[in-house]
């Protein structure tokens, strides 16, 4: 992100550049305590974000060429704020509210928030990559950029490839018309949900227009841009196609990759969001069934139990009705005496 000047940064933050790669104290309570460098870059940052600002002039000298462009000359200013108040007030009324960090490419300088800085902030060196390189754009090819390209470029430079995360699961991918190239600057300042959208297609764009060269890359296309300051002749010259065949291949690629991607794991979602809410449902109606089972049963059971009791008195009761039993004969023999 860019903004075209810095208020209320003052005088002391910047007042001592220059200089061995050495940490250093400022006598003034809102200037940074603490300042390295090395190389074309300086850093500034309080003594609790130390490690960061080591870590974050690690980063920036390891990785100093940026895709398409020469190598950077200018001598870079990195601020670390220590914490939300700080950034704002040395950003000033330009940063939005998601706004992690702001390049001044003007200044060739860029604040960022430090270690108190929130989970949404993202990894520190991918944010000092991406604003790093606004700067080595804005050093080889001014203003010619516009917005969408300039955060477009950075992101790829940044190897920000959670971009596409806004494709992949974006139902509107399946019906909503992409916008032309001159219509995606305003997505930037349509609030954080816009901007996020915003900020993926001008990923795509910028990451298929390297792709049509793969051998160089943006390198031939930013070149003849710069020369003949004209993005259309620079599209021509670089890949031999118009920028509205340009506009037609981009949308096209994009669609057919990420359409389908996006209705099936928004479908997923959705099922996955009626499996949680349906699941408990589910499971109380099976163990209530399963209670109404085992009532009826044991009724079932207390039934069998009841007719069989009912049944053996009916036998006992129908034999004291017929009277007593007699003895069966056993046979043997038996002898009589008849009188003579």
């Amino acid at each position: 992100m860019k903004v075209a000047a810095i208020a209320a940064l003052g005088l002391c933050l910047f007042a001592r550049l220059g200089g061995p790669l050495r940490a250093q104290a400022v006598p003034s309570s809102s200037a940074p305590s603490l300042r390295l460098d090395a190389g074309r870059f300086t850093v500034v940052a309080e003594g609790r974000d130390a490690r960061l600002a080591r870590t974050l002039l690690t980063a920036a000298q390891a990785n100093d060429t940026f895709p398409g462009l020469p190598r950077p000359r200018a001598h870079v200013l990195i601020a670390v704020a220590p914490n939300a108040e700080r950034f704002r007030q040395w950003v000033g009324p330009h940063a939005p509210e998601w706004g992690a960090a702001i390049a001044i490419p003007d200044e060739q300088r860029l604040v960022l928030q430090g270690g108190r800085a929130g989970s949404d902030a993202g990894d520190p060196v991918v944010v000092l990559r991406h604003e790093l390189a606004h700067l080595a754009l804005h050093e080889r090819m001014g203003r010619l950029p516009p917005r969408w390209f300039d955060e477009g470029y950075a992101s790829v430079a940044a190897g920000e490839w959670t971009r596409d995360e806004a494709f992949e699961t974006s139902l509107t991918m399946v019906w909503r018309t992409l916008p032309s190239l001159d219509r995606l600057e305003a997505g930037f300042f349509g609030g954080a949900s816009e901007a996020t959208w915003s900020y993926a297609m001008a990923y795509r764009v910028v990451s298929e227009l390297q792709a049509l060269d793969p051998v160089n890359g943006l390198s031939n296309f930013l070149s003849y841009w710069n020369a003949t300051g004209s993005m259309e002749k620079g599209v021509r010259q670089a890949y031999g196609m118009t920028g509205e065949q340009f506009e037609r291949h981009w949308k096209s690629r994009t669609r057919s990759r990420y359409g389908a991607l996006s209705l099936v794991t928004n479908i997923s979602a959705v099922f996955g969001l009626f499996g949680v809410i349906l699941l408990p449902l589910y499971v109380s109606r099976r163990r209530r069934d399963r209670r109404k089972l085992e009532a009826m049963r044991a009724q079932d059971l207390a039934q069998d139990e009841a007719a069989r009791a009912s049944a053996l008195q009916a036998l006992l009761d129908a034999g004291s009705e017929s009277g007593p039993c007699r003895a069966p004969w056993s046979g043997g023999i038996v002898r009589h005496d008849y009188d003579r």
